[in-house]
């Protein structure tokens, strides 16, 4: 899979758990969240191209701050 796809997922995924926290459904958005924090991990080890790097490292600050969220809302 290109990383633009991987990428396009990967928002796909943070919206759902967006929308999931949205209806206080935190054990379904706290699953997703391990699951696209585990493909970004993946993601990171499979590249070194910075520009790659850099935009993982943006999902993995906004996966944070929801991961916060939530353990404040539960």
């Amino acid at each position: 899979m290109e990383m633009e796809d991987r990428f396009s997922e990967i928002k796909n995924d943070i919206q759902l758990i967006i929308d999931n926290m949205a209806i206080n459904n935190f054990s379904e958005a706290s699953i997703k969240l391990i699951e696209v924090s585990d493909d970004l991990d993946d993601m990171m080890d499979a590249t070194d191209d910075e520009i790659v790097l850099r935009e993982i490292s943006k999902y993995q600050v906004l996966l944070n701050h929801l991961q916060i969220k939530m353990s404040t809302k539960e």
